[in-house]
């Protein structure tokens, strides 16, 4: 292996000043005309330098990765770190750099959602009318997706009159949008009762009191669909947004979305009403959905339009859209 310099580490954090000052320039700008106080400033952008960093108005999560050198990694973060800070103009305690790894298949997922930190840094993420309340210092994700803004808005333009229902909610920002955008009906599904209460708090920062047209279910979501089929429930808009990976403790099965997502997309499928529509999503490198297996079905890949500007040149979650085609109905 290299060993690092002082002096490459230097450097290095020379190179991430300047790349920085462009992107921050530029997107700052770009993020007040959106309106919105968060973005993706930084995603590996120069290769020795791994780094993805989200800025959230005056401070940054983000995540390092295994670098192909040998170095002592808090000397060479605290580089990192006063580059980021100089650069935005913010307290260097405000900057959360917490190491993710390459999740193997078998091990257990529960270390990626655990918490990893009780300082409980917390800040309000701002999407035009929308606030989200996300965590930077405790998890790995702060509890809010950036990639995913545009399909929050797309999702919300579609709510209004409908049935919604959120699956592996999470903590429930779609599940908000949906709400926003005047679903009669929100049910969140999701097996953490730590995401579900997550959500309650986004729902209440927006206005949406309790209500019994919004349910939150802390359920298997396997589970919840074969009893939702049982019960002949249907909803006009499902969201299907599954780890690529889960061996939770809590469930008899290991859920692997390249093997299983036709069957997971099948069982939602079965459930929409007539003229109804399934977002299916997915971050698991490789994926490509069959078309073919989901015959009296329109598949529209909605992968570009969801592309914003901070995540331009990015790989971006696969993102598609189901609906019954017409010859079908």
């Amino acid at each position: 292996m290299e060993i690092i310099s002082s002096g490459k580490t230097e450097n290095q954090a020379g190179l991430l000043f300047n790349r920085l000052v462009k992107r921050f320039r530029h997107l700052r700008k770009w993020a007040k005309r959106i309106e919105t106080n968060a973005f993706r400033l930084y995603d590996r952008d120069i290769p020795e330098i791994p780094l993805v960093l989200d800025l959230y108005e005056d401070a940054v999560s983000g995540a390092f990765f295994k670098r192909p050198f040998d170095t002592d990694d808090e000397v060479w973060l605290e580089a990192m770190r006063t580059s980021i800070s100089r650069v935005i103009g913010i307290n260097e305690n405000h900057i959360f750099l917490k190491e993710r790894r390459q999740m193997k298949q078998r091990q257990n997922t529960a270390s990626q959602y655990a918490k990893i930190s009780t300082k409980g840094f917390y800040r309000d993420v701002r999407e035009t009318d929308l606030t989200f309340r996300v965590n930077l210092s405790d998890y790995l994700d702060t509890g809010l997706f950036l990639d995913a803004r545009k399909k929050r808005a797309l999702i919300r333009a579609e709510s209004e009159g409908k049935r919604v229902l959120n699956l592996f909610a999470y903590t429930g920002s779609l599940s908000v949008c949906a709400a926003k955008g005047g679903a009669r009906q929100v049910d969140s599904v999701d097996l953490s009762k730590t995401y579900l209460d997550w959500g309650k708090i986004n729902f209440a920062v927006n206005g949406l009191g309790e209500s019994d047209s919004y349910s939150f279910i802390q359920s298997d979501v396997g589970a919840f669909l074969n009893q939702a089929a049982k019960k002949n429930k249907r909803w006009d808009i499902i969201i299907l947004d599954p780890p690529s990976f889960s061996n939770s403790k809590k469930t008899k099965y290991t859920l692997d979305i390249r093997r299983d997502y036709i069957g997971l997309v099948h069982k939602c499928l079965a459930l929409l009403d007539s003229g109804g529509a399934l977002w299916f999503s997915s971050n698991a490198k490789g994926l490509k959905v069959d078309s073919t297996a989901f015959p009296g079905f329109t598949i529209k890949d909605m992968g570009k339009e969801l592309v914003d500007e901070d995540f331009r040149g990015k790989r971006m979650p696969v993102c598609c859209k189901l609906t019954a085609s017409l010859r079908s109905l």
